[in-house]
């Protein structure tokens, strides 16, 4: 990715919209945060393809609906041929929930609605785009992998119940839905998912996904208990993590992560508190969150895989994990759900599960 360097706060952004009003009000929504500056605009997706093949920005700014190639066609090019940071910007992101997990799946980062700056002051209206910008920010100068939350611990004895633990970032809800379509409806293990994405539509995606999978997909609750044949997905900013041997909870702590939730947050509560067997997958996704707890679930001799470069729609996340050795093995993504299942069939001390 080109654009921004460590400790430089400037982002070079393109917008991409196909209403000259809408495409000003990000002008001006910019114009309140000067560390950014304007790239480029492009009225359409074709037009901000070609714009990334000769000028590519730190971040783009994407529509998601438009005449031609409409935001998700555009986002899918781009991530394949010239990949960069892309945050969807729509008119009502709740209206577009489907078009919005499609655009995801193929790569970009985070979802809002294009702000209304009506006739007060333009900088309530713009501050959740502005939000959204800084943390995306945050994440493209990331020189590295977040510190652990959590001290990992020791292998306990007791319980053998298996726990699958996956993390996933730009490309995750795609890459999500065709793991857990290789998943039986009679799983043997709880399922915990950590998807970087906003809490507005975590619950418009636990419903999308439950579409996809064999199996009862939903929110994590506080205080949930981990039961076989259920996949629990984080559904807020805090972070989630396993509070008791088998209890999920929430913690606003660490603060000043990049990533909320964090999937090192969560590996590194497994590696400490779970006390059967676990297999880690991490998926593909932007920076390197997940890579030094899928090391900590390693390290205690479980079974962890990472999304090869290929399938990866970001290969960021699954990369550093790969770089660090936490990956005992690194499966295209149409091959993890078997490779999972054979994991755990392996610890169970029996023939693969068919």
């Amino acid at each position: 990715m080109s654009g921004a360097r460590s400790g430089d706060a400037t982002l070079r952004i393109g917008i991409v919209n196909d209403m000259p009003m809408a495409a000003e009000v990000l002008r001006r929504v910019l114009a309140l945060a000067p560390e950014h500056r304007v790239a480029w605009t492009a009225p359409g997706g074709a037009e901000a393809v070609a714009l990334c093949r000769t000028d590519l920005p730190d971040l783009v700014l994407m529509d998601l609906v438009m005449p031609g190639m409409d935001g998700v066609e555009a986002t899918r090019r781009i991530m394949a041929e010239t990949p960069c940071a892309i945050l969807l910007v729509t008119a009502s992101v709740d209206a577009n929930v489907s078009r919005v997990f499609e655009a995801m799946g193929h790569g970009a980062l985070d979802a809002v609605d294009t702000p209304h700056l009506g006739l007060g002051d333009p900088r309530e209206g713009a501050a959740p785009l502005l939000r959204k910008i800084t943390a995306i920010g945050r994440l493209v100068r990331e020189p590295g992998g977040a510190a652990a939350a959590l001290r990992p611990a020791g292998a306990a004895p007791g319980l053998r119940q298996p726990l699958v633990a996956i993390g996933a970032s730009a490309g995750g809800p795609a890459a999500l839905a065709t793991l857990l379509r290789g998943l039986p409806a009679d799983f043997p293990a709880p399922v915990v998912v950590i998807q970087h994405v906003d809490e507005r539509f975590a619950e418009g995606m636990a419903a999308w996904l439950a579409e996809q999978a064999p199996m009862p997909v939903r929110l994590a609750r506080e205080g949930d208990a981990l039961r076989p044949g259920t996949v629990l997905l984080a559904g807020s900013e805090d972070h989630l993590l396993l509070k008791a041997a088998a209890q999920l909870g929430y913690a606003a702590e660490p603060r000043d992560y990049v990533y909320r939730p964090s999937v090192d947050v969560f590996f590194h509560s497994v590696a400490e508190r779970w006390k059967g067997d676990a297999v880690g997958v991490l998926l593909t996704g932007m920076g390197r969150d997940g890579a030094q707890g899928l090391k900590a679930m390693r390290g205690r001799g479980w079974h962890t895989i990472a999304q090869d470069r290929a399938t990866s729609a970001v290969y960021g996340m699954p990369k550093a994990a790969a770089e660090i050795g936490a990956a005992a093995e690194i499966l295209p993504l149409p091959h993890i759900a078997a490779g999972l299942m054979t994991a755990m069939a392996r610890q169970a001390g029996k023939e693969p599960m068919r």
